[in-house]
C-alpha cells in the first residue's frame, strides 16, 4: 500500500523517519528525520555521501539520494513514535545501479515481463551471544545435541516472545520458533511473499532482532559460523514463482505435471528450468549467498559437535532432504540451503532470481536428483561440482560466469567484485596466532 509518508505520521504519532538503505556488504544505513521535514524527504530523498559506506564511490562524487518507498514503511513496535522506511538510491536523477535494492528491483521487472512474480520466505538464523560476542548468552545451553531443547527456548522467552509479538502486531503471520542446532542459537519463522516485500522484512527482522537483544543484554549474531565446532547460520530460501503479485496470484508456475524426476517431486517444467538456472550458476552465485571469509567456515565444514554441518558443500538437489544444497519438500516449491546469515537481504533475492531467469531462457536441466545421504556418502557423487572452499574461489567463479554477471549488472558486478576483492587481500594480509603457533620455529 502506497502512503503519504507525513499523514502517516500524523496518524499514528510519529516522531521521527528512518529512512534506510542497504550497501553491498549488507550495511544497514539510515539518516534520522523528523516527522515534520518527511514531506520534502518523500519528494526529494535525503542526501548521503556513498563513498562514506561500503558502495564503490569517491569523496568527488555528487550526492546520492535515498528515495523513500513508501510502500515499505513500518512503526518501530519497540519504539512506536519512529518508523522505518526501506529507500531506494538516486543520483543525479538515476538510480544507483549497484545499490542492492536496485538490482533486485530491475530482475523483478524482468521476471514480470515474461508474467513471472517470485515468492519467497526466509528462514534466518542467529545466535544470542554475551555483549563482548565471545561467549553464548546462556551458560546452561550446552547439549550435545540442542535443536529444538524446550528449556533452553525458554530461557530465552522474553527475547524471542518480544520479537514475535512485534511480527504479529505488524502482520508478517510468525508461525514458528525454535531453538536450532547450535548452543545458543534460534531460528524464527514468518509467512513467505513477494521477493521485494521478504528482502525488506529480512532486513529490518536482522535491525529487529539485534535491538531487542540489546535491550535484554544480549548480543544477537547473524555471522556465519559464530563458534567453532557448532553449526552455523544458514539462511535458507524457499522459491515459487506465481502468475500475479500480491494476494492476486492465484497459479503457482512451478506446481504441475513436469516430466521426469523433477516430476516426481512436485515441480513443473518451468520450476524444473529455473532450478536448472540454480544449479547452473551455483558455484558463482556463492560469492552472494555466502559472501565473507567466514561463510566457508559453514559451508565447508567438519562435523560439528551435533553431528552435522546442516549445510552443503556439494552442487547437488533432492527431494525432501536436508543433506544436499537444494531440497524440493513438497509440490510447487524448492528451498536453496546454500546462502548464510551474512548473505545481503536484497542481493540473496535477486541471485536467485537471476540465475533462474537464465535457466528458464535457456531451458537448463538441473541434472539427476540424488536422494542419499550426503553427509554420509557423499564421497561417492561424482559429475557434481563442489562449491567453492573460500571468498577468493567464489569471486573467481562469480567473475567467470559472465551471463550471471551481466544478469545481476554490469555497474553493480564490477563493484561488487571490485570492494570484496579488496576486503580479501586485507583479509590474507592480517598476520594470525596460528601461523606463529605453526611456523616460528621452523
Amino acid at each position: 500500500m502506497t502512503q503519504d509518508l507525513a499523514a502517516y505520521a500524523a496518524e499514528r504519532g510519529i516522531k521521527y523517519f528512518m529512512i534506510s538503505f542497504t550497501d553491498l556488504f549488507g550495511g544497514q544505513r539510515a539518516k534520522l528525520v523528523p516527522a515534520q521535514a518527511i514531506a520534502d524527504m518523500q519528494e526529494n530523498g535525503a542526501g548521503f555521501a556513498g563513498f562514506a559506506t561500503w558502495l564503490d564511490m569517491t569523496p568527488a562524487h555528487p550526492d546520492m539520494l535515498a528515495m523513500p518507498d513508501r510502500s515499505s514503511v513500518i512503526q518501530l513496535p519497540w519504539k512506536p513514535e519512529v518508523a522505518w522506511v526501506a529507500a531506494n538510491l538516486v543520483m543525479q536523477g538515476e538510480d544507483v545501479a549497484q545499490a542492492p535494492r536496485n538490482v533486485l528491483r530491475k530482475l523483478i521487472g524482468e521476471a514480470a515481463e515474461i508474467g513471472l512474480h517470485v515468492k519467497t520466505g526466509v528462514e534466518a538464523e542467529f545466535f544470542l551471544l554475551t555483549p563482548d560476542g565471545e561467549a553464548i548468552s546462556d551458560e546452561k545451553d550446552t547439549a550435545a545435541k540442542p535443536c529444538y531443547d524446550q528449556q533452553a527456548v525458554m530461557r530465552r522467552y522474553d527475547v524471542v516472545r518480544e520479537i514475535c509479538d512485534y511480527m504479529l502486531d505488524l502482520g508478517w503471520g510468525p508461525y514458528q520458533t525454535d531453538h536450532e542446532d547450535a548452543n545458543g542459537q534460534f531460528e524464527m519463522n514468518w509467512d513467505f511473499d513477494d521477493v521485494l516485500q521478504t528482502a525488506d522484512k529480512h532486513s529490518f527482522f536482522k535491525f529487529m532482532v539485534k535491538s531487542v537483544a540489546e535491550a535484554h543484554g544480549f548480543r544477537a549474531t547473524f555471522m556465519p559460523k559464530p563458534v567453532k565446532g557448532l553449526t552455523g547460520n544458514g539462511c535458507h530460501v524457499h522459491v515459487s514463482v506465481w502468475d500475479a503479485p500480491g494476494e492476486a496470484a492465484t497459479t503457482n508456475a512451478f506446481a504441475g505435471a513436469g516430466e521426469g524426476q523433477t516430476g516426481e517431486v512436485g515441480l513443473s517444467e518451468s520450476g524444473k528450468h529455473f532450478l536448472g538456472g540454480i544449479m547452473r550458476h551455483a558455484s558463482a552465485m556463492v560469492a552472494i549467498t555466502n559472501p565473507t571469509v567466514n561463510s566457508y567456515k559453514r559451508i565447508n565444514a567438519p562435523r560439528t559437535i551435533s553431528g552435522a554441518t546442516w549445510a552443503p558443500n556439494t552442487v547437488t538437489w533432492t527431494g525432501n532432504n536436508r543433506t544436499h544444497m537444494v531440497r524440493v519438500p513438497g509440490p510447487g516449491r524448492f528451498e536453496l540451503r546454500l546462502p548464510d546469515g551474512a548473505a545481503n537481504p536484497y542481493l540473496l533475492q535477486a541471485v536467485i532470481i537471476a540465475a533462474g531467469l537464465d535457466g528458464l531462457r535457456q531451458k537448463a536441466d538441473p541434472g539427476i536428483r540424488r536422494d542419499i545421504d550426503m553427509y554420509a556418502e557423499g564421497h561417492k557423487v561424482r559429475g557434481a561440482p563442489k562449491l567453492p572452499l573460500n571468498m577468493l574461489d567464489a569471486l573467481r567463479a562469480y567473475d567467470r560466469d559472465k551471463s550471471l554477471k551481466s544478469a545481476m549488472g554490469g555497474a553493480f558486478s564490477a563493484a561488487f567484485l571490485k570492494l570484496k576483492h579488496r576486503e580479501w587481500n586485507d583479509f590474507v594480509s592480517h598476520f594470525s596466532r596460528w601461523e606463529k603457533d605453526h611456523t616460528l620455529d621452523i
